[in-house]
């Protein structure tokens, strides 16, 4: 084990599920004798098999109810292995449950002297650390109100502050920043690249692959309770959006919402409502509109990730003028490249506007396409269409 921080030897967990409850010694000796059992047995992980260097940033990735949640609650000792054996080689620390221990009805600052506690340390450690876990949480004016009124997002700032002031040789992330906001996520993220310049050995989950890409040494992808694949962070990420590319289909139902008097009567991209394409592909938008009584209006398009975060707009103001005329019909058409997008899928909603900006139509989900590339992915959300110079200065 020299070098070695956690070994995971063919390791299986499986849990039973019950149909029924059995709630008296009758019930359960009938069901006994009808052969009946009342369970089913549910295997979350199958054989896994991996090491974590010490002073390496390991990654964990997959979609939801790949087991990853469950793989780290076996490392942090919660659950136990139905199969196989799990080594750590030091102290082990889990963020895997922010907040835990936290009493609603004590303030803040009463919370942070209750969760060091907690983590082993005493009240004159706990007091020469209070500032530095205020100051990092940004809580300096709550600290002496109720955690019952703070937000879920202001607990998990405290939660976390406090927790990384453990001493510990090893950590391990599930996901713990995701009610976080985008400023304290970056703290965190900064607190992460500390983490990996000291050589501390850190176990990370997240669906962020731009975090996975940017901090981990080495990364697994689990698929269906078992490790499809291990290596460079960059391929694993790379692999990562390709199963969601081909699990997610993407099939919901476009509803057209009608707030004025023009009707979207149908939308489409390369003439099909999803298409597949590769990242030097055209994708084209056809919008077609009816008219009840004339407008000036212009139309947009905003395209989202799967997860729903907007990505890109474009609309037609101050390309196209639109005098839109009672009883007529109509068709816009809009044409952009795929290689200004990563590897993944998009969803397009369409929007028309008065010239006030007020909403006349909506479509959301109207289409949806995917990009797919041969090569791993860069980080990010898209690709920055921009040119460079260089030349020596002197």
């Amino acid at each position: 084990m020299e070098g070695i921080a956690i070994k995971v030897e063919d390791v299986s967990k499986i849990f039973r599920l019950p149909h029924e409850k059995s709630s008296s010694i009758k019930s359960s000796i009938v069901n006994f004798y009808k052969h009946k059992k009342g369970y089913e047995l549910q295997e979350a992980l199958s054989d896994i098999t991996f090491e974590v260097k010490k002073g390496e940033f390991f990654g964990i990735v997959g979609r939801n109810g790949s087991g990853k949640s469950t793989l780290l609650k076996l490392l942090a000792g919660i659950y136990t292995p139905s199969k196989g054996a799990i080594t750590v080689n030091g102290k082990l620390t889990p963020f895997i449950e922010l907040g835990v221990g936290f009493n609603p009805e004590l303030t803040g600052r009463e919370n942070v002297y209750l969760n060091g506690a907690l983590l082993g340390f005493n009240r004159k450690e706990m007091r020469a650390m209070y500032r530095d876990i205020v100051e990092f949480a940004e809580l300096e004016k709550f600290m002496d109100q109720k955690l019952k009124n703070y937000s879920s997002g202001m607990q998990v700032r405290l939660a976390f502050s406090i927790a990384i002031r453990a001493q510990t040789d090893i950590l391990l992330l599930d996901e713990v920043l995701a009610v976080g906001d985008i400023s304290f996520q970056k703290k965190c993220y900064n607190y992460f690249g500390q983490l990996r310049s000291e050589g501390k050995t850190v176990v990370l989950v997240s669906h962020d692959m731009a975090a996975i890409e940017k901090y981990c040494t080495k990364a697994i992808l689990m698929h269906q309770g078992k490790v499809l694949d291990g290596g460079a962070p960059k391929e694993i990420a790379s692999k990562y959006r390709l199963i969601n590319l081909e699990d997610n289909s993407h099939k919901t139902t476009s509803i057209p919402e009608l707030f004025g008097d023009v009707s979207i009567n149908k939308v489409t991209i390369n003439e099909a409502e999803e298409v597949h394409v590769n990242n030097k592909s055209e994708l084209k938008i056809d919008v077609e509109l009816s008219v009840k009584k004339n407008k000036s209006a212009y139309i947009a398009i905003s395209v989202f990730t799967t997860d729903g975060t907007h990505i890109a707009y474009f609309d037609t103001r101050g390309i196209l003028k639109h005098e839109i005329k009672k009883g007529k019909s109509y068709r816009a058409t809009c044409v952009f490249s795929s290689s200004q997008f990563l590897m993944g899928a998009y969803s397009i909603d369409v929007d028309i506007y008065d010239v006030d900006a007020i909403y006349l139509a909506k479509m959301s989900n109207a289409v949806r396409f995917s990009v797919r590339e041969s090569s791993p992915s860069k980080a990010g959300l898209f690709n920055l269409d921009g040119t460079w110079t260089f030349k020596q200065s002197r």
